[in-house]
């Protein structure tokens, strides 16, 4: 991923800004290596992804990119080679170039696929077509192709597929710029169903930033305990839900979320009529609702899939540390 020259000026200028304010602030601590990741079973596991939701890098709030860069530290420490690195938007602060560099710099070659989904902070300060061109270009820099460009359901759009070891991910993404929520557009509806259809009854996995309205404790999660909407994805929920619940008849359907900044608790793994939602906590914001190993920064699942289950593993990348309390298994057919 490259910039233009007054950008390299700029990045250049900021970075050594943040080698000095890590002098003053004691530097990056390195997470243990004690526990390192590792698939539970080695031998038999058939893929492994790492989701990293809200990490927001800012290139002016330098404790958050810090963050990240600890967090990157661990998956780099892994035993087992991630298939993918999947992420669930809110990947730039305020989507700018130096932004997403700044992010390319550290999770460049901790894997070979990298499914990246937009988040509201990635897209709303700017034209559409804007934010599809920059969010595109750092994805494909990633992949070192064009495949989020290629998997798009439509020209021009930020919703697309991915399959990885045989299993499909559906990256949806919002149709138009909006500033808190999506839109999510008939066009967008359509295509859902009918990948989903095509999954047939394999275990799909659904990328979407903002969960569905009334899950995972919204809106009290949200702070708003009046608005049913607040904190979800939109006008598009139920549409949303309605599609997923139609093919999740087999179990095999999950949806991965993040936007909410919740720390793992009751609330992270629901059950929705046989889809299977998480809500993964933010990998460098502070986190908050959250129970044992929930606050703070640093956290998020660790995936595994076998012939039977799918494992989401709960994560401190920050420490370096296993959470298993809040770990989950599915069993799948």
């Amino acid at each position: 991923m490259g910039l233009n020259f007054v950008q390299q000026i700029f990045f250049k200028i900021f970075t050594f800004i943040i080698t000095v304010m890590y002098s003053i602030n004691g530097g990056i601590v390195a997470p243990s290596t004690a526990a390192p990741i590792k698939a539970e079973n080695p031998d038999e596991v058939k893929l492994v992804f790492a989701t990293i939701a809200d990490p927001q890098v800012s290139n002016y709030m330098f404790g958050r990119y810090q963050s990240f860069q600890e967090a990157c530290m661990d998956l780099r420490n892994a035993e087992t080679e991630f298939d993918a690195i999947v992420g669930i938007g809110d990947i730039a602060e305020n989507g700018l170039a130096e932004e997403y560099q700044l992010v390319y710099d550290e999770i460049n070659g901790i894997s070979d696929r990298y499914i990246m989904a937009t988040g509201n902070h990635d897209i709303r300060l700017r034209l559409y077509s804007q934010s599809v061109s920059r969010f595109s270009t750092f994805t494909n820099s990633l992949n070192k192709n064009e495949s989020m460009t290629q998997n798009a359901y439509a020209e021009g759009k930020l919703a697309y597929t991915e399959v990885v070891n045989g299993y499909k991910f559906i990256v949806m993404g919002s149709d138009k710029t909006e500033f808190e929520e999506a839109y999510i557009s008939p066009e967008q509806l359509k295509w859902l169903d009918s990948e989903l259809a095509a999954a047939n009854g394999e275990p799909v996995f659904v990328i979407l930033h903002q969960p569905l309205k009334l899950t995972h404790n919204l809106p009290t999660t949200w702070g708003n305990g009046t608005n049913k909407e607040a904190g979800s994805v939109g006008d598009q929920s139920e549409e949303i839900r309605e599609i997923l619940t139609k093919h999740a008849k087999d179990g095999n359907v999950f949806l991965i979320t993040g936007h909410l900044h919740a720390g793992f608790s009751q609330y992270s793994y629901q059950n929705l009529d046989g889809i299977h939602s998480f809500n993964v906590p933010a990998l460098s914001i502070e986190n908050k609702d959250g129970d044992e190993g929930g606050n703070g920064s640093g956290l998020t699942y660790i995936v595994e899939v076998y012939e039977d289950k799918v494992l989401f593993r709960a994560r401190n990348c920050e420490k370096g540390e296993w959470l298993t309390k809040w770990d989950v298994t599915v069993p799948v057919k």
